[in-house]
């Protein structure tokens, strides 16, 4: 509503009450943060570790920092997640999008700033003085319903970087135990060709001597050959499972010389007793609790 050229003693009764809410709802504000502090609630009893978003120059430096001296070390399994979710770029990008989200979430539940208007109009002698004040009452009206509409949204956001998280920490998991057991296979192959070398020199001098044949010695030399397929097989193979894991931790540099142990941790001697495994899996998904939160907004939408 628009309020102009009334006189001074009329133009303020506005209700007050209903002056102050527009004023105040311009001014609020919410703790920024809240959202990735329920994301990190949702994710740290899986993962075991904090999550934090990079915001400045300094925060990233020390996060670097901090990848540098758990890099010192041979990098175990929990320590690769704990990089993978500090470092990893993707990671960082969602955890963005998501204070964006809180943001615009933050914005939707409050009103615009009131607005003002002065002017001054002239007539021969006359003077005409204008005033008036200005707020948006079709926002305010619908303010409830958007506010309900945003958290919900804000919540389905968090799920889905709940899920991101989850999904990064298990591929850093899988891809730390194949790049440990390519260098173990690669170790292996190397082994094995260097008994196979040695034994097609063996045949060799052998048949020089003449007692090895000729179809005993083709038949080192092709076990050689499988060995040195093998061993080029196994090269690729490290390669690979170390470039994901790379990806994955979000390194790049003098990072790239990071050790990894010499052997796969060992396995339980019993598997685990989990018999109401089911039932856990289906109470803390976090798929399954998006899509049950997903079926209530559309039951709210409907009125059902």
């Amino acid at each position: 509503r628009r309020v102009e050229g009334v006189p001074s003693m009329i133009r303020f009764r506005l209700p007050l009450s209903l002056l102050a809410v527009a004023v105040l709802a311009g001014c609020a504000s919410v703790e920024p943060g809240s959202a990735l502090s329920s994301v990190q609630s949702l994710t740290k009893t899986h993962t075991g570790q904090p999550l934090t978003a990079d915001r400045s120059a300094d925060e990233l430096t020390r996060t670097a920092t901090k990848v540098d001296e758990l890099l010192r070390q041979p990098l175990a399994i929990d320590t690769a997640v704990q990089i993978a979710l500090l470092n990893n770029r993707g990671l960082q990008a969602r955890l963005q999008q998501l204070g964006i989200t809180e943001a615009e979430v933050s914005q939707a539940s409050r009103l615009p700033n009131p607005g003002f208007s002065f002017g001054r109009m002239t007539k021969g002698d006359e003077i005409e003085l204008e005033r008036g004040l200005h707020f948006n009452l079709a926002r305010l009206l619908t303010l409830p319903l958007v506010s309900r509409l945003e958290e919900r949204r804000l919540q389905s956001v968090q799920r889905e970087v709940a899920m991101d998280v989850l999904s990064l920490a298990a591929d850093t998991r899988k891809a730390w135990v194949q790049a440990v057991a390519a260098d173990e296979s690669l170790r292996y192959m190397r082994q094995v060709h260097e008994a196979a070398e040695a034994s097609a020199e063996l045949a060799r001098r052998m048949q020089q001597a003449g007692n090895f044949n000729a179809l005993m010695r083709l038949r080192e030399q092709g076990f050689y050959a499988d060995a040195a397929l093998g061993l080029a097989r196994a090269e690729q193979a490290q390669r690979a499972s170390r470039e994901r894991l790379t990806r994955l931790l979000g390194l790049w540099g003098e990072q790239l010389n990071f050790k990894l142990p010499e052997r796969l941790p060992d396995l339980p001697d019993a598997p685990r007793d989990q018999p109401d495994i089911e039932r856990q899996a289906m109470a803390q998904r976090l798929d399954v609790q998006a899509a049950r939160l997903a079926a209530e907004q559309t039951a709210k939408n409907l009125q059902l």
